[in-house]
């Protein structure tokens, strides 16, 4: 069973910054791709950013390019979004993603495609006041 187990979420004022932790409990960390979504109240689930096994290979939505970094720290089986110059728009809760399907069986989903993942943790809120 696959666990995935989001921390860091909180609120902050705009410009501020938080970093959200993925602990992943299983092999899945190493072998797939991994991703943070996020979710506004009314709205679809949003692809902000993606990571290849190998770290070396990264996605991000265009509306988090230049403010968000995605990393893995593989001796704790964990992945962090760094989230800098928050933005009320940023407002919304933020999901972990692992295992894309493409990456296993190929396909044309891409790494911003929430269907494409079939893992997800709980959530956390992330709050941004203007």
């Amino acid at each position: 069973q696959v666990q995935l187990v989001e921390s860091g979420g909180g609120s902050v004022q705009a410009g501020g910054s938080l970093r959200l932790s993925c602990a992943a409990s299983t092999y899945t960390y190493s072998s797939n791709c991994m991703a943070w979504f996020r979710q506004a109240p009314g709205k679809e689930r949003e692809g902000v950013a993606a990571i290849y096994p190998d770290g070396g290979n990264t996605y991000y939505a265009d509306s988090v390019k230049g403010r968000f970094t995605i990393s893995k720290d593989n001796a704790k089986r964990t992945v962090y979004l760094q989230m800098n110059n928050l933005k009320p728009e940023d407002t919304a809760m933020y999901y972990c993603a692992a295992d894309w399907v493409p990456f296993r069986y190929g396909g044309d989903w891409p790494l911003s495609e929430a269907r494409a993942y079939n893992y997800w943790g709980q959530g956390t809120q992330v709050t941004v006041s203007s």
